[in-house]
């Protein structure tokens, strides 16, 4: 068994309006160090696999077919 830990960010053309409202929050809470705000989304997927290739294999497909849009999202893949 398998865990994928995929990853689900904006791609950096595309606006944040979420983003944008917690960077904004967070310099009215005095954390003016904070830059940049990017809101994303992370997604564990437990995957009965026989290869961590496999399990991969697996996990890219999810995404690139439901988990992400690939027009205006990216998404990282970490298998455990």
């Amino acid at each position: 068994m398998y865990k994928a830990k995929v990853y689900i960010t904006l791609r950096k053309s595309i606006l944040d309006p979420k983003g944008k409202a917690a960077y904004q929050a967070l310099q009215n809470l005095g954390l003016t160090e904070v830059k940049d705000v990017r809101i994303g989304k992370f997604i564990e997927i437990n995957i009965d696999a026989d290869s961590e290739e496999k399990a991969f294999e697996l996990a890219e497909t999810a995404c690139t077919k439901l988990l992400a849009n690939e027009v205006m999202e990216d998404f990282r893949i970490e298998i455990e």
